[in-house]
């Protein structure tokens, strides 16, 4: 303990007694509006976006596919500047809750722009498509490592954070619903049979109560496991500090893994209802029931994980996705109310390893400050949405190309078996492959009940001894 107390001065007051309070419930669902806000755009992107841009606006399949891959490139830049400079964000707002408040506006005008048609040439639009998408995915990230990173400090307390996080899925599955479920009928409804125009109405609607949520989460939330001063070290050094903890590259290869199995599935549902099952009107009922499976898996999740190691339940909950994933594949096309009873369960458990992983990721926060002596839960948190966002377009790139790849016809009355069978791969055998990787990888995190609460009593003893 010694070479720790003397690497760091700055994180010794990073825990302290209003941390490990007991949090009320008015604060934790204004922490979940905060990400029902987010997932009105993040759902909207997996469900909508893709078939937005191929059968609405008319952009190729192909093209659309790259523009999701490499707009993550840009991330690769904006994210860690994101959390490098939260991590230095000093403000009697304090250090996340600011960009919440004052990004909220802007997050939902760009919400707009993304679902905008323009009536240029084709170049045109996709060249409006490219910026609007890109001015979409930073707004995100301002708005969203900041928020995320904010349930790291909230509470450290081990239970409290399990709570927080199942309130915030729930909430985040409720603004998926109220975005993905309401969508297509407010576009109907706004629209007709101009469906570029219903799309736009729809998602106008949908940003202005994304806005008023940003608002609340910022007004209801309190910042309690605080860093009195901010560091000096460079971003270089910061991302070095990053990547040396060997707990957040796990949790990191969780999050890509277990985005691109929902970013894949969710991506290529509509078509799989229209083509498959043969009915596009299908779709709204069920995404529904795979919504309303997502609510039963994130309120589940704390009183599973009471009685259950956190990291079993990832792990083995990983194992069963991806066996129900590859038995679907052998299902008969056009199996209706088989496929319905699989996406319910497959919502239920998906949702349910969420917030084990969110806890995770702000495990792995004490875990390198216990290592290093500097707590970097901005840049930390910046890194994991990267991924997130990264297997998020890998997931959006794979239907593009698969769909090209495989003659997929966009609009057209029917496909051909090359496309059917595609449509049917990427909605069952990727995501079963991505679960079982990560349960694979569960062998690798360490940071179980005992290790962490080791962690956080030495972490309070640098507290009471060293201020």
């Amino acid at each position: 303990m010694s070479t720790f107390v003397e690497e760091s001065k700055i994180s010794a007051n990073a825990l302290n007694d209003t941390a490990m309070q007991v949090l009320s419930r008015t604060e934790k669902i204004g922490y979940g509006l905060g990400d029902a806000a987010s997932h009105i755009v993040f759902d909207n992107v997996m469900f909508y976006m893709m078939f937005f841009y191929t059968d609405i606006v008319g952009l190729p399949a192909g093209f659309v596919g790259t523009m999701f891959l490499l707009a993550r490139g840009l991330d690769a830049v904006v994210d860690p500047i994101m959390g490098h400079i939260t991590d230095r964000t000093r403000t009697r707002w304090g250090q996340f809750r600011p960009y919440i408040l004052f990004g909220a506006l802007p997050f939902a005008v760009s919400c707009i722009l993304v679902y905008t048609t323009p009536n240029f040439a084709m170049d045109g639009k996709m060249i409006f498509a490219a910026i609007t998408y890109v001015l979409l995915m930073l707004l995100y990230t301002v708005v969203n490592i900041p928020y995320c990173a904010l349930g790291g400090v909230i509470t450290a307390e081990p239970t409290q954070r399990m709570s927080l996080q199942s309130y915030r899925f729930v909430l985040a599955t409720a603004g998926g619903m109220l975005s993905t479920v309401l969508m297509t009928p407010l576009a109907e409804f706004i629209g007709g049979s101009n469906r570029a125009l219903g799309y736009q109405g729809g998602i106008t609607i949908l940003a202005v109560a994304a806005c008023i949520m940003l608002v609340l989460c910022f007004y209801f939330t309190k910042e309690r496991v605080t860093v009195t001063e901010a560091y000096h070290s460079s971003m270089w050094n910061d991302l070095k500090d990053l990547i040396k903890n060997d707990q957040w590259r796990i949790v990191a290869g969780f999050t890509i893994l277990n985005i691109l199995a929902v970013s894949v599935r969710g991506g290529a549902m509509m078509y799989y209802v229209t083509y498959i099952l043969g009915n596009a009107g299908y779709f709204a009922v069920f995404l529904g029931t795979y919504s309303v499976g997502n609510l039963l898996g994130s309120a589940l999740a704390k009183p599973v994980t009471d009685r259950i190691c956190k990291v079993r339940v990832f792990g083995w909950t990983n194992l069963i996705l991806a066996v129900i994933s590859f038995v679907m594949f052998w299902i008969p096309m056009q199996s209706v109310v088989m496929m319905f009873i699989f996406v319910f369960f497959i919502g239920i458990l998906h949702q349910m390893i969420t917030p084990i992983q969110w806890v995770m990721m702000s495990d792995t926060v004490e875990y390198g400050e216990w290592k290093s002596g500097k707590r970097l839960t901005g840049i930390s948190f910046s890194g994991i949405l990267f991924v997130l966002k990264l297997g998020l377009a890998i997931g959006g790139a794979l239907i593009g190309w698969v769909l090209a790849g495989s003659s997929y016809q966009a609009g057209a009355t029917t496909q051909g078996s090359a496309a059917l069978s595609g449509i049917v791969a990427l909605f069952t055998v990727v995501p079963g492959i991505a679960y079982f990787l990560s349960f694979l990888l569960t062998h690798k995190y360490i940071l179980k009940k005992n290790i962490l609460q080791k962690i956080l009593s030495e972490l309070q003893l640098v507290t009471k001894t060293d201020i």
